[in-house]
């Protein structure tokens, strides 16, 4: 899968003095079904998260709080992408490897899947992935 099917999805924004309010709603806003959603959080500063590729899992992206980096690649090049915006959704496709960085301090990382949890769709092995693409 080439990088250019990853792409920056704007959420619903509900702007309000009282405070601003985005939303997914009946899968109306991502290119999939949901079938699983996990955070990530409290993240020591200098680690990462990800190091992987899914051999048919999609998903989308979104830094509730705080900032993070999304280094994604397709095997042939590589990009990465700043997330600090609750109301933008980073969709990656199936065969592009990620490793989330660069956390900032109280990061919260929100990502909506559309398979339940499987470790055999896992590519751990950045080598193995480029072999396979």
């Amino acid at each position: 899968m080439p990088l250019s099917e990853v792409k920056l999805l704007e959420l619903p924004k509900i702007l309000d003095p009282r405070g601003n309010l985005s939303f997914l709603q009946n899968n109306d806003q991502l290119p999939f079904a949901v079938q699983r959603v996990y955070w990530i959080y409290d993240v020591p500063g200098g680690d990462f998260r990800g190091g992987h590729a899914y051999r048919s899992l999609q998903e989308v992206i979104i830094s509730l709080s705080g900032s993070f980096d999304v280094v994604l690649s397709d095997g042939y090049e590589e990009k990465k992408i700043t997330l600090n915006r609750s109301y933008y959704g980073l969709y990656v496709p199936k065969m592009i490897w990620r490793q989330l960085e660069n956390f900032s301090t109280n990061a919260l990382a929100f990502i909506a899947a559309d398979q339940p949890y499987s470790e055999q769709d896992y590519i751990r092995d950045f080598e193995a992935f480029k072999q396979t693409v």
